[in-house]
């Protein structure tokens, strides 16, 4: 769990209804169901409209990783690549068959899987390379995702301003009416810069910072299989692969 997500996203919203609460505002008075429905729904259609199927259930899928995100140990991952280097130089890839089974990502399990089939270097250098860079760009056009919903929801949220102006001039004989109007319209410019600047940038931002931290894992991994592979020392794959330690 992360908890300076939740700790962030907990701060953002008290500071803005506490600080809007200690200037004589009311909370309640903030929360306005059809501006909500406008912005949201639109900034969601709008999505939607621009993104296959797959990909945009696939970006929702990613919310998880702001408050859950998957773990990616560099130090771990060059002492598991050492110790694997090791056992190649003792007893040959076929040793490293069974550590494969145990293995929970699969970029790595592949990896280790090709070098027991004894696939010749350049294929197998071609092969881990391609899987790292398809993976990063389908989760960064994943990121994409809620960028867009960044930069549709504060224009929504004017159209629904907008909107909410003109039901307030078509009843300027009705107070009641006009009043619910020209609150729909500020609270859905409201809503419409919020939703952008509190949740699905911040989102997009997040969900890039982890698939980093995932490609570098991954870049470390892939260059400690391609070392075992040319049957380098396991001395010298530790020393080529601490320059990854200043990612962490």
């Amino acid at each position: 769990m992360d908890k300076l997500s939740i700790a962030g996203l907990i701060v953002a919203v008290l500071a803005i209804y506490l600080g809007f609460a200690l200037d004589g505002g009311s909370v309640s008075s903030l929360l306005e169901l059809p501006a909500f429905i406008i912005v949201f729904g639109g900034t969601l259609g709008a999505v939607m409209l621009q993104s296959s199927m797959h990909q945009f259930k696939h970006a929702m899928s990613l919310v998880r990783w702001v408050f859950s995100p998957p773990q990616y140990d560099i130090e771990q991952g060059i002492e598991d690549v050492v110790l694997w280097a090791e056992k190649a130089r003792e007893s040959g890839y076929l040793a490293l068959e069974d550590i494969a089974l145990d293995i929970e990502d699969s970029y790595t399990q592949k990896g280790l899987n090709l070098l027991v089939d004894g696939v010749d270097l350049d294929n197998y250098r071609v092969s881990l390379e391609l899987d790292l860079d398809i993976y990063r760009e389908h989760n960064l056009r994943s990121a994409n995702v809620f960028e867009a919903m960044g930069g549709y929801s504060p224009t929504i949220g004017i159209m629904g301003a907008v909107l909410g102006l003109i039901h307030a001039m078509a009843n300027l004989t009705e107070p009641a009416v006009l009043g619910q109007g020209i609150a729909t319209a500020f609270i859905a410019t409201i809503y419409g810069v919020g939703f952008a600047n509190l949740i699905y940038l911040p989102i997009a931002n997040k969900i890039r910072a982890i698939i980093h931290q995932q490609t570098m894992y991954r870049e470390m991994i892939c260059e400690g299989l391609l070392s075992i592979a040319n049957g380098e020392n396991p001395h010298a794959i530790e020393n080529k692969l601490s320059a990854f330690r200043l990612q962490q």
